[in-house]
């Protein structure tokens, strides 16, 4: 892994890739009085590498671009792996019911989990006084409070190790030169969008944590702050696997036809579909619409159930009326389905590189299996399992799309 991350700086020496970057040194005289001597170099012409490192005031020498590129590419291939990974912890903490469990916010000093009985109990304490305890667990005992207590707790440090994972290399890379302009400037966006994500958690957190006296239903968190939580890290996640993809995967040279440039629209497109219809299952999970209607294809007995637009102004049902909610959803399902199958199919019609063929083709096994998920878990009334499959395929769908993407983006003149 050393090896594939920083090549040994005698092989970096002698690519020409840093040969190129290196100003040659003036060429011999030819009179006879003074060969072996070379001409004055003028102002800023450096003769060897390390001239042109002591010049710029390092003893290093930066990585050939194609190098740092691939550096750099493996770097955010490992962050948006974490992404991922934080994405389906907090969709299993929202399962089983544990995001409330921790009821205040520090940086540093919830690091340290309770050890001690009494500092249990003194945690368990703090929870009994908020609406979750009182309304919904009120016969929890210390031990299942611990259950939910560490898979909160494990969310929470999670989101910290992928903003270590952001940071520290982020910094190494641009301290070393590894970054070029327009890259920095988009770590410096996905370093400040990492931070954004855990306030943004905080705020998610919080607003389960009200007191609610005019409600008589269960505490939760807001649905508008878990989307807003969730679509977040989904941005993150597409910006980080994109940027991976354009860094390590080479560019195809496709001819520019009319068909080619359907097909690329056409996946775009069909990637933005697959984004809303994930994004639409925060409101799912926000207001456990997964729970109103256990059947399929039919909701209930109807195809369009009768309490799809009981609030009013009719706008609110679409984020607030678990019903619709659930409507939406499998809408925006069978739509993204039917899109990747189109967009397969129109795939076939173009000759393109094997390696676009396989996405293609696993976008669409992944799509059928992504609605066999989502099916199966409705049936049996939502298990943890299924559920959490179904939100991991969600992600796995996503990158497949992005990855079709990348293989047909277009060639820069």
């Amino acid at each position: 892994m050393q090896r594939l991350l920083f090549p040994p700086l005698k092989a970096s020496l002698g690519s020409p890739c840093l040969r190129l970057l290196v100003p040659r040194a003036a060429p011999r005289a030819q009179c006879g009085c003074s060969c072996g001597t070379r001409r004055p170099l003028r102002p800023g012409q450096y003769s060897t590498v390390s001239e042109v490192a002591l010049q710029s005031g390092r003893g290093t020498v930066s990585l050939p671009s194609k190098a740092a590129e691939r550096v750099v590419g493996r770097w955010l291939l490992v962050c948006s792996g974490t992404v991922a990974g934080a994405v389906i912890l907090g969709g299993v903490t929202r399962l089983t019911e544990s995001g409330l469990s921790m009821v205040d916010w520090h940086l540093i000093k919830e690091m340290k989990p309770p050890t001690s009985q009494e500092e249990w109990e003194a945690e368990f304490q703090k929870y009994q006084q908020f609406p979750e305890f009182k309304i919904l667990n009120h016969d929890m005992t210390l031990a299942e409070f611990k259950f939910i207590w560490y898979m909160e707790y494990s969310h929470r440090m999670w989101g910290r190790l992928v903003g270590l994972a952001y940071i520290l290399p982020a910094a190494y890379f641009w301290r070393k030169g590894w970054l070029s302009r327009n890259m920095k400037g988009r770590v410096l966006a996905l370093c400040g969008l990492v931070c954004f994500q855990g306030l943004l958690g905080w705020y998610m957190v919080k607003s389960g944590l009200e007191e609610k006296p005019d409600s008589h239903d269960i505490p939760r968190v807001s649905q508008y702050r878990l989307a807003a939580h969730l679509g977040s890290a989904l941005v993150l996640y597409c910006a980080s696997l994109w940027t991976s993809l354009s860094l390590l995967l080479p560019q195809h040279k496709l001819p520019e036809t009319r068909q080619l440039l359907w097909l690329r629209r056409f996946a775009h497109g069909t990637a933005g579909l697959v984004f809303l219809t994930a994004l639409s299952g925060a409101f799912v999970a926000g207001l456990d619409a997964g729970l109103v209607y256990n059947s399929f294809p039919k909701m209930g007995e109807s195809w369009i159930p009768q309490d799809l637009l009981t609030f009013s102004p009719i706008l609110r049902n679409v984020f607030e009326n678990p019903t619709m909610v659930q409507f939406d959803h499998r809408i925006l399902g069978i739509t993204s389905v039917t899109a990747v199958t189109a967009l397969y199919f129109l795939s076939r019609r173009i000759p393109l590189p094997p390696r676009t063929k396989v996405a293609a083709a696993t976008l669409l096994a992944l799509a059928y299996t992504q609605v066999g998920l989502g099916i199966s878990t409705l049936l049996m009334y939502v298990p943890t399992v299924l559920a959490a499959a179904h939100q991991s395929g969600s992600l796995a769908l996503l990158s497949v799309a992005l990855w079709l993407m990348n293989e047909l983006r277009r060639v820069p003149k």
